[in-house]
């Protein structure tokens, strides 16, 4: 072997620990070397004379556009270097794996490398005591930091500060703190625990980071970015694909969703030997970062989407971590989920006519089976299961309701009232109450036989406890094989697609109809996209609780509307005074440059102390300057809004009528904007965009009306469903749709 070459072989073997997307991104720079020497070893011979890339070019005498003098050497203008984030993420999206050849039935993959699993660092130690009983304790690492877990809950947080979840969250945490400390430990009694000394400390942590300098907080980016370019990208198939959930979970307290039976208990640490590894044999075993750690298998199956799993302590579920949201995996299968629900269009009647047929059935399964389906299809319920409520949150599906959950005649209105009020907890413990009229046009037209099922359920329910199951003859397995008797693939999931889906097309179609739709502007189109958007998040069942945050941006906003409707009214005033001659009563804007200025210094000040600072009280004292700074900031922002309508000198009357006009425009704006917040704020638009709603109908939709995509989908939705980015403004979600794979 030559030595050249020897050489060339050590150089690759010693970089075999080096992050695959760095390896890829060298061949190809090598490679694009390559093709531009070639190129410009042609261009020289055609020329007759070699020439350098980076000689200046000579402008001639005419070309004054570039230069001012005739025949100064300028330099080559230099085009914009792209980041290496967004150099990955235009990789990625040139590969477009709806025009690539299938792989073989059950084939996830052909080829697939990645960097494994990143952990979280080992727990430091701070040595801040808790007390107990009034007197600091002392102790050893792995107990500190449990009980550096619980110091770090919010007193007054959703967890502790909800006497509902606080007494689980604190019974699961100390059975747990308890067993790590042993039965010869102090400790015995949770009343007598103080965890205010490390919570202290932790806050005083937040309080120093918050002073990091922009050097101190570009090297933190620059660290998350490493790690993100070692363990975020995979190389499947020879194309890149962003890795999801590269980070292993943390130890810490497990928090759970509503009163999680579990809520509290201490999340262990996962070791490197309890991960499973799944790549192609070709591929490289990727390094295990932990010191004295391996991987506890490795595997090579192709018919799985996973990279690696590990079960957690908690419910003894098994995590994976797999490609993210806009991969090629995902997308196919959300393409396929879509295509599945569009399948319902040609059979919902037919499957309709088949339950409806037996909601009068003699046969009291049947009567169950057919009245569970029209619940499922009507209502979008999930079909639920049966749930072991010491291992599980309480949540209720179709099959599992109780006679606790329904309530007929809320209102006590009597006579032939046909209401039940519906009132559960669903998937993720979210609230399910709605009042349903079962006799109302909506669920009784086109024989839809409303009026049946309120009678069915009054006879399932009839001579039962409050804690029987209102469908006792019927379980998911049974209902779910009945599903797939009727439609290969047919499941609840496939209805609420189809139902959401359907009602998304339909609602648009109806206000695109209507004789002033052509005289909206791109933002009341938007808006009117919202409204049906919310239909459907209303038919899911999809909520969320109003933050604090959301609260004091509706105030704001609120706020800021009142002042721009006074503002007009002064504009008014002053367009009339200037009518009647008297411009020596104008309103004038102050100066606002002494304040600008003195916002300025603050700024500058706290930057510096931030930049000088060394202790933890130095960086504490430079966060509340830096903070003072912010609000002053914020006064000066505000007091310059309270004046934008006014002039430094007095102004004209078509200066006045061309502001009101603006005012006119931003005060409209503002009132579309506070609505559609208002409206959707205990709404979740996302969760249907994101998993319901067939993606293509809004891309469709967004065509048709010069709507930019943007305004209806964010980055990451774009990026997600880049797949459904190429349909025309006619395409719709109908049956032919469900022939496509």
């Amino acid at each position: 072997m030559s030595k050249a070459k020897k050489k060339r072989n050590m150089e690759e073997s010693d970089d075999s620990d080096e992050p695959i997307i760095n390896k890829i991104m060298k061949k190809r720079k090598k490679s694009d070397n390559s093709e531009s020497k070639k190129m410009k070893s042609v261009e020289s011979t055609k020329n007759g004379t070699k020439k350098s890339a980076k000689v200046k070019q000579e402008l001639s005498v005419g070309d004054d556009k570039f230069a001012s003098k005739p025949g100064k050497l300028v330099e080559p203008r230099k085009l914009k270097e792209m980041e290496k984030t967004a150099r990955l993420s235009h990789a990625m999206q040139a590969f477009l794996w709806w025009d690539a050849p299938e792989h073989a039935d059950g084939q996830q993959w052909v080829t697939m490398e990645h960097a494994g699993v990143s952990f979280p660092e080992p727990y430091v130690p701070h040595k801040v005591k808790m007390k107990y009983d009034g007197k600091p304790v002392d102790l050893n690492p792995v107990e500190e930091e449990a009980a550096t877990f619980f110091a770090a809950m919010d007193p007054e947080g959703m967890h502790l500060g909800n006497p509902k979840t606080a007494d689980i969250f604190i019974k699961n945490f100390f059975l747990d703190f308890k067993a790590i400390l042993g039965k010869s430990h102090i400790i015995k009694d949770f009343k007598k625990c103080d965890f205010a000394p490390i919570r202290d400390h932790l806050n005083e942590k937040k309080i120093v980071k918050k002073a990091a300098t922009d050097a101190e907080k570009k090297l933190n980016k620059a660290e998350r970015e490493e790690s993100m370019f070692q363990y975020g990208y995979a190389i499947v198939d020879g194309h890149i694909e962003k890795v999801g959930n590269f980070n292993m979970e943390p130890p810490g307290t497990f928090r759970g969703r509503g009163q999680h039976p579990k809520m509290g208990k201490l999340k262990q640490r996962v070791a490197p030997e309890q991960v499973a590894l799944n790549s192609s044999e070709c591929a490289a075993v990727p390094k295990c970062c932990v010191p004295g750690h391996a991987w506890g298998d490795l595997r090579h199956d192709p018919t799985v989407m996973w990279l690696a799993n590990w079960k957690e302590n908690i419910n003894g579920q098994v995590k994976y971590m797999q490609l993210a949201a806009q991969s090629s995996f995902k997308g196919k299968s959300d393409r396929s989920k879509y295509n599945k629900a569009a399948r319902l269009c040609d059979n919902i009647d037919k499957i309709r006519s088949s339950y409806k047929s037996k909601l009068r059935s003699k046969d009291a399964q049947q009567r169950q089976m057919a009245t569970a389906m029209w619940v499922i299809d009507r209502l979008a319920l999930r079909v639920g299961g049966e749930k072991d409520t010491d291992e599980e949150a309480d949540t209720v599906g179709c099959c599992s309701l109780r006679i606790e959950h329904l309530k007929f005649d809320p209102n006590n209105e009597g006579g032939e009232n046909m209401e039940i009020e519906l009132e559960f907890l669903g998937k993720d413990s979210m609230l399910f109450k709605q009042t349903i009229d079962f006799g109302a046009t909506m669920y009784t037209e086109n024989d839809g036989m409303g009026e049946q099922v309120y009678l069915n359920f009054k006879g399932f329910c009839k001579g039962k406890k409050t804690n029987e199951e209102v469908f006792d003859s019927l379980t998911p397995s049974i209902l779910n094989s009945h599903l797939k008797e009727i439609m290969e693939g047919l499941t609840a999931k496939v209805f609420r697609t189809y139902n959401a889906s359907k009602t998304l097309q339909d609602e648009l179609q109806k206000t695109e109809s209507l004789n002033a739709w052509k005289n909206l502007t791109a933002a009341e189109k938007v808006v009117e996209y919202n409204n049906a958007n919310r239909q459907v998040a209303i038919l899911c069942n999809h909520q969320r609780s109003v933050s604090k945050a959301q609260e004091t941006q509706l105030e704001n906003l609120g706020a800021k509307l009142a002042t721009l409707k006074q503002q007009k009214k002064v504009l008014k005033a002053i367009l009339k005074r200037l009518k009647e001659g008297k411009s020596n009563v104008i309103p004038l804007k102050r100066s606002d440059k002494e304040l600008a200025d003195a916002v300025n210094d603050a700024v500058e000040k706290a930057k510096k102390m931030k930049e000088a600072a060394t202790t933890s009280e130095k960086k504490i004292e430079a966060t509340k300057a830096d903070e003072a700074a912010k609000l002053q900031k914020r006064e000066a922002t505000e007091a310059k809004f309270n004046q934008a309508h006014l002039w430094e000198k007095v102004p004209t009357i078509d200066q006045v009528v061309k502001r009101i006009n603006a005012w006119t425009e931003k005060i409209a704006k503002l009132e579309i904007d506070l609505k559609h917040k208002d409206d959707n704020k205990e709404v979740s638009l996302g969760t249907s965009k994101i998993n319901y709603m067939d993606p293509r109908i809004s891309v469709a939709f967004c065509k048709r009306n010069e709507i930019p995509i943007e305004k209806i989908f964010s980055r990451t939705l774009r990026d997600k469903f880049n797949w459904a980015m190429a349909v025309t403004p006619e395409w719709e979600f109908n049956a032919e749709v469900g022939k496509q794979e």
